[in-house]
């Protein structure tokens, strides 16, 4: 996965390999990797995208990974650790994070979402994560926080 493009750490850090932190969000551990992240993706990305159009969810989604992976990076950096990461779990969380958001501003709601819907799928997502090996946490919440973060900046709701 490292002659791939997979995210390493003292590639990134000191190789100054910076393309990583893009490439790694493509390249998938087995194809039960890549199915979960584009189950959710499917659900949630489809809604973001008629929400916020297609250039906003493009950003959201690229920008929340890169952030997602840069968040990852440093926290490896200073726990001086050095894993092989790859998955889109990152952007994929950051397309959640912005849901959420657009929820609060839609005060409670936004097609066929709710807030509780939403939260307990970030919730659920958060805990699988967190309670199984070999998963970078930092990305996904990290993931999370950049999607919301994006969306504040760039959803602006037409009406009340």
């Amino acid at each position: 996965m490292v002659d791939c493009g997979a995210s390493y750490t003292p590639y990134i850090y000191q190789g100054h390999q910076y393309y990583r932190l893009v490439t790694s969000m493509f390249l998938h551990f087995g194809i039960q990797h890549l199915g979960n992240n584009m189950l959710v993706l499917f659900f949630v990305g489809d809604c973001l995208e008629r929400t916020v159009g297609k250039i906003k969810y493009l950003l959201i989604y690229l920008l929340g990974g890169i952030g997602a992976n840069v968040i990852s990076l440093a926290l490896e950096i200073s726990h001086q650790e050095a894993v092989v990461s790859a998955g889109a779990s990152g952007a994929v969380f950051a397309v959640i994070g912005a849901l959420i958001y657009i929820v609060i501003r839609n005060r409670g709601y936004i097609e066929n979402f709710t807030a509780r819907q939403l939260l307990i799928l970030a919730a659920l997502s958060l805990y699988h994560g967190v309670t199984s090996a070999g998963v970078d946490n930092a990305a996904h919440f990290g993931g999370l926080l950049c999607g919301f973060v994006l969306c504040v900046l760039l959803y602006h709701r037409l009406h009340l």
